[in-house]
């Protein structure tokens, strides 16, 4: 969310499915209550969307991509979803809770995305998240742009599409907003990615980056692949398995 990304959602389903297995760790915290109204924001194609809904939830799921969502109404065709933007969208009805996962490291202005949750939460309402923090992906970020300098003249880091916040710059950053933070909390979880050898290649297709590589054709793309991947293997595969290098943050504020 925040720009559009070239978002493979049957890749997403098959090959990152990670993503909404952990999340729902998040639900934890979250403890939707039957009768709640909670927007899942950046939902992709919806299975904690679902997962919310089975607590006796009602849902609401949002997300920047088009093609997301038309898998979600898919998968889910009992669920809502809407198309929106997370910096900059509104709600007709307040929100018991605002949850997301896995989402607002896309989305560079947090400042605008706390001022919406905000508008959108009722009073007392609560923001449950999960996203990147401080030193996520670093070593895949790296190669990245070391592969993209050394072989294709881009300057990757100009490029980055993610916002890794520290602990301490997003809690003050919801605290300016006017929320309280009850619970923050920044982990390491290397994640180990499907699909043996083809584990990184595959994370890369999938998850669109799409700013970094935006200049180079197919074949160039699948080649800066190969090679991001040979640059990370030392520090990053193990045992025939691709590890993602996640550092996440999860935090609890309250309207």
């Amino acid at each position: 969310m925040g720009s559009i990304h070239d978002w493979k959602p049957e890749l997403y389903d098959q090959k990152l499915g990670f993503v909404s297995d952990y999340g729902k760790d998040v639900l934890r915290l979250l403890q939707p209550q039957p009768g709640e109204m909670i927007l899942d924001l950046g939902c992709g194609t919806g299975d904690l969307s679902f997962e919310i809904q089975n607590s006796g939830a009602r849902v609401l799921g949002m997300d920047y991509s088009p093609a997301m969502i038309e898998q979600g109404r898919r998968k889910y065709p009992s669920l809502d979803f809407i198309v929106g933007n997370a910096a900059d969208f509104s709600l007709d009805q307040s929100m018991d809770a605002v949850f997301s996962n896995a989402a607002l490291h896309w989305i560079k202005d947090a400042e605008a995305v706390a001022a919406c949750v905000w508008r959108a939460l009722r009073p007392g309402g609560r923001f449950v998240a999960e996203f990147g923090g401080r030193g996520n992906v670093d070593t895949i970020i790296q190669s990245t742009c070391k592969v993209l300098s050394e072989h294709y003249g881009i300057d990757g880091e100009q490029r980055n599409p993610w916002f890794f916040p520290s602990i301490g710059e997003y809690s003050s950053l919801l605290e300016a907003q006017g929320f309280r933070v009850t619970y923050a909390v920044h982990f390491d979880r290397p994640t180990p990615l499907e699909d043996g050898e083809n584990g990184l290649f595959h994370w890369l297709s999938g998850l669109g980056a799409d700013e970094f590589f935006q200049d180079l054709s197919d074949t160039n793309r699948a080649r800066a692949f190969q090679q991001i991947c040979n640059a990370a293997r030392a520090k990053l595969y193990q045992d025939n398995v691709w590890f993602a290098d996640y550092k996440r943050i999860r935090v609890v504020a309250f309207k």
